[in-house]
């Protein structure tokens, strides 16, 4: 058997190259290259897809994140609560805002945001909650709504991994004051190039967004504040057209390769993620947990399966953040997660004897 990647993006894109590379001799007619009618085209299809007033598209998934700390007037002397065990981005944002983030650990079994632990790291300062429905599994929305609610904190949703991840039944996206999405290539909705976007129910936050994204103008050559460019470039916005149209199916497949590691993967040695009733994961990742990282990602190379780790240090020991003065053992669910955890592939191109393969290989590790 060929060597199996964690990541294969090529199948998945050879399957709409046709459709896209139409669209894109359109954004080439019309030259709609920044932003314009194919990004508010996508804006339109993915608003009414997560079931929000406004979507609005964005360079990537760190700016969508950004600009939300931005519209909620978050700055500088605010904090904003965020999940250890997370992509550095969902940080990046908190920072770029002037803000300081501040960690919480993760539940030991599902590992989201710990809601027990949140209560403590509020003070006078905090502003904030940012949510990660990590791995595509969204985090136990009511429990940190409630906590937000009590003390008058915004709730941000950085589904960057979980576009249509559903919690209760309801797809992601309009939960919180706003949703925060990467469309980085390798995501679930994935363009073809570098992008990201914003999803919310309220028009003040949409417009001020529109606003800051364009250089600080509503009206153009007219400034009313000091603005970013961070628009969606139009080739991005067409591809991200395209494949919506597909994304049910590519995340039902990964359900199905999912349900059958969960199912089929019988060994002690093995852990994963806990999968909580009310949430329905898109399973943007599938990550398990060992003893022995090392010779267990070994073992899978040596059987022709190539791993990945999301993510090996928890960005509380990262050095960026070195002067918040967090120090191993701070947060020991996230630390642990970090130092254990092995990505195994996940794609919706798998084939049934890849799966077959995959599961049969780690049942007779040792």
């Amino acid at each position: 058997m060929e060597k199996i990647p964690c990541l294969d993006l090529k199948g998945q894109n050879q399957q709409v190259k046709e459709e896209i590379f139409e669209l894109f001799e359109k954004v080439f007619e019309k030259t709609a290259f920044s932003g314009g009618y194919f990004v508010e085209e996508f804006e339109k299809s993915f608003a009414g897809y997560c079931e929000s007033n406004y979507a609005l598209g964005l360079s990537n998934g760190t700016t969508a994140l950004h600009l939300a700390m931005l519209a909620l007037e978050i700055g500088e002397g605010d904090e904003v609560i965020i999940p250890a065990n997370t992509f550095i981005a969902t940080a990046w944002g908190v920072s770029h805002a002037g803000a300081t983030p501040v960690f919480v650990d993760c539940n030991p079994d599902t590992w989201e945001i710990d809601a027990t632990k949140i209560e403590e790291k509020i003070t006078s300062k905090t502003k904030a909650i940012i949510g990660v429905h990590l791995y595509g599994q969204p985090f136990d929305i009511d429990r940190v709504k409630a906590i937000c609610d009590k003390h008058h904190l915004f709730l941000v949703e950085d589904a960057a991994q979980a576009q249509g991840a559903r919690y209760k039944g309801k797809t992601v996206g309009s939960f919180g004051e706003m949703a925060c999405f990467s469309f980085y290539p390798g995501k679930n909705l994935g363009a073809c190039g570098e992008a990201g976007g914003i999803t919310t129910n309220n028009e003040a936050y949409a417009n001020r967004i529109q606003s800051l994204r364009n250089h600080g103008s509503m009206v153009r050559y007219f400034h009313d504040e000091i603005g970013y460019n961070y628009r969606m470039g139009g080739l991005e916005g067409a591809s991200l057209i395209v494949k919506l149209k597909y994304l049910d199916s590519w995340n039902n497949r990964r359900r199905a390769i999912a349900k059958r590691y969960l199912s089929e993967i019988k060994n002690d040695k093995i852990k994963m993620q806990t999968q909580p009733d009310f949430a329905d994961s898109v399973f943007h990742l599938f990550v398990v947990t060992t003893e022995n990282k090392d010779d267990f990602c070994q073992y899978l190379t040596e059987n022709d399966i190539i791993p990945a780790f999301h993510y090996p240090v928890p960005c509380h020991l990262q050095k960026a953040y070195a002067h918040l003065g967090h120090k191993a053992g701070d947060f020991p669910n996230s630390e642990y997660l970090a130092a254990h955890c092995i990505s195994l592939p996940m794609y919706a191109e798998l084939l049934d004897n890849q799966v077959s393969h995959i599961i049969a290989v780690i049942n007779k590790y040792e």
